[in-house]
């Protein structure tokens, strides 16, 4: 299952009324360690399908979203659940840190 696409359009109905916990990824096609981290997050969309809603967000083309949440750099992941924000990565980390943070909101 590939990562949905969130925009500042549905952001509010994919992710924040999410019955499910929901992985936010904020990005950008120029950002180096973005791209580092994308295949963990389609990872991640494969193995927790079901239990969890694995989604990325373009900043360039959804900057309202970006500042609402007050991302500043790249890539940021928002871990949500109940449409608030649970944790929070900023930076490339490896695959075991999202784990580990995935395991608590499941």
């Amino acid at each position: 299952m590939k990562p949905i696409t969130f925009t500042d359009g549905n952001f509010d109905t994919e992710a924040l009324k999410s019955d499910v916990p929901v992985v936010v990824d904020f990005w950008a096609a120029w950002c180096g360690p973005c791209r580092m981290i994308a295949p963990i997050i389609e990872e991640l969309a494969e193995e927790f399908q079901g239990k969890i809603k694995v989604g990325k967000l373009d900043v360039d083309e959804n900057q309202q979203t970006a500042i609402k949440y007050g991302v500043r750099s790249i890539p940021t992941v928002l871990f949500l659940k109940s449409g608030k924000v649970a944790d929070t990565i900023i930076g490339a980390v490896p695959k075991s840190t999202f784990k580990e943070k995935l395991d608590k909101l499941v």
